[in-house]
């Protein structure tokens, strides 16, 4: 990590040492640091539509026959070991592990139809479905969340978008996951949280510089600004410093600002909340998504896990380092369950859904046949994709699989249009062009490729 405080200390005429100012730790406990520093500033004009998104993503890949596209009377090497229950929208059933979430079916619709023809690996899966594509020739294309940041900025002191708990690591590919802003440059990266919201010790000082910072006087902290600057030229020769000018202000403006810090602040949650969304890293990250929303935040992405090896996740190939098809039933329905509805009641109950859209989706489906493990490996063939709120139209199917849940039967939707779908959504004209490398402008979304305009 670069550092301000360099070996020569530099002190200001109030007794303060640059050090002082803008220490490594404060950067590092708000996910930061310079080379590679959030930014916050808009560059595009409001869209019509100006709603929000929290996009939980599912690392690992959600079986489609054992959540949200069961097939009751398909042989029981097919059918799996759950059942099927009703929702509150006649014709529309789910998994038994998501009981919950069934008496909210006529807030979401489901995309049960989703498919791309690449390589069945997470890493390939985590880019298509959070960019729109695949990274070909060294281009990666900027998550959605940072396209919107890109477009419309920010709203206030809190970034545009932001990542919750922690960046997708290791799932085996060793290719980049699709949650950085791409070729739009690091510059308009999400800012990532870097912390667990349900660790007890997790509270709003995990995001404050130095306590000696909050008894300065206001005018004596944006002074410190020219003074840093003009003690560190040397450093702001370098390519990663240049980042520095173009994000420092609301970087700065993040640490500083009593009301941005009050947005990632749990403790002003009621327990009886908490206890509804789950005490743990998914359901807390769930609940401190709506607060971000309320406090301005236009896209938040939620990652259930960061890796699939070595603990219970979605990614059920039925033995270790992976995890039991069973697990579903004992951990990993109760957990989305709960966070995903309450997320859903929350928002409803402050007025919040209408404007706020709410996607959850893995990074591609489960084999139909279960494997000789007792579990499902990778398929891109076919899965589901839940959307909620935010314009959508909720009671829906869109798309079918066939009788075993491997192929589009009905509606076939390439992986690309959720993506497109999502922009859309939140008021993006997906035909807009994006700068890309050399200045070459790209589309936000491959010819071809259209919202699912049904949806709305």
């Amino acid at each position: 990590m670069i550092r301000l405080d360099a070996d020569k200390q530099v002190h200001f005429c109030d007794g303060l040492r640059r050090r002082d100012f803008l220490h490594a730790g404060a950067l590092g406990m708000l996910g930061l640091t310079l080379g590679d520093m959030f930014a916050l500033q808009a560059t595009g004009q409001a869209a019509p539509v100006d709603r929000n998104c929290i996009l939980l993503f599912l690392v690992g890949a959600p079986s489609q026959l054992d959540t949200w596209d069961p097939k009751p009377d398909a042989p029981s090497e097919i059918r799996g070991p759950y059942k099927a229950i009703p929702t509150n929208v006649p014709g529309i059933r789910i998994s038994e592990i998501f009981p919950r979430m069934a008496k909210h079916a006529d807030k979401f619709a489901l995309l049960r139809s989703v498919y791309y023809t690449g390589v069945a690996v997470h890493d390939a899966g985590h880019q298509v479905m959070q960019t729109g594509r695949l990274f070909q020739a060294g281009i990666e294309s900027p998550h959605v969340g940072s396209v919107l940041g890109y477009l419309k900025g920010p709203k206030g002191d809190v970034p545009p978008h932001v990542l919750l708990p922690h960046a997708i690591g290791n799932t085996g590919g060793n290719m980049p996951h699709g949650q950085t802003a791409g070729f739009l440059g690091k510059i308009h990266d999400p800012f990532v949280l870097n912390a667990d919201p349900s660790d007890p010790h997790f509270a709003v000082r995990d995001l404050l510089p130095p306590d000696y910072i909050t008894a300065l006087r206001a005018d004596s902290r944006r002074n410190l600004r020219s003074m840093v600057d003009g003690a560190v030229k040397s450093f702001e020769a370098s390519p990663d410093a240049r980042l520095l000018d173009a994000s420092f202000d609301q970087a700065y403006t993040l640490v500083s600002s009593a009301k941005a810090r009050e947005a990632f602040d749990l403790s002003k949650e009621p327990d009886a909340l908490k206890e509804k969304y789950g005490r743990n890293r998914f359901g807390m990250s769930c609940l401190l998504a709506r607060r971000l929303i309320e406090a301005g935040v236009r896209f938040v992405t939620v990652n259930m896990f960061e890796t699939v090896f070595n603990e219970i996740t979605w990614d059920i190939h039925g033995s270790a380092p992976f995890s039991p098809i069973e697990a579903y039933r004992d951990l990993l329905g109760p957990m989305f369950d709960n966070a995903y509805a309450s997320l859903l009641e929350d928002l409803h109950d402050r007025g919040l859904l209408d404007a706020t859209m709410v996607v959850s989706m893995g990074e591609f489906g489960r084999t139909p046949k279960i494997n000789p493990a007792g579990g499902r490996d990778h398929w891109p063939q076919c899965w589901t994709v839940s959307m909620a709120g935010g314009g959508v139209k909720g009671g829906q199917v869109v798309g079918a699989s066939d009788d075993i849940g491997g192929y589009p039967r009905d509606r076939p939707i390439p992986a690309g249009q959720v993506a497109a779908t999502i922009l859309h959504g939140l008021g993006v004209d997906v035909t807009k062009e994006l700068p890309g490398p050399q200045s070459r402008p790209i589309r936000t979304v491959d010819h071809g490729i259209e919202p699912i305009t049904e949806l709305f």
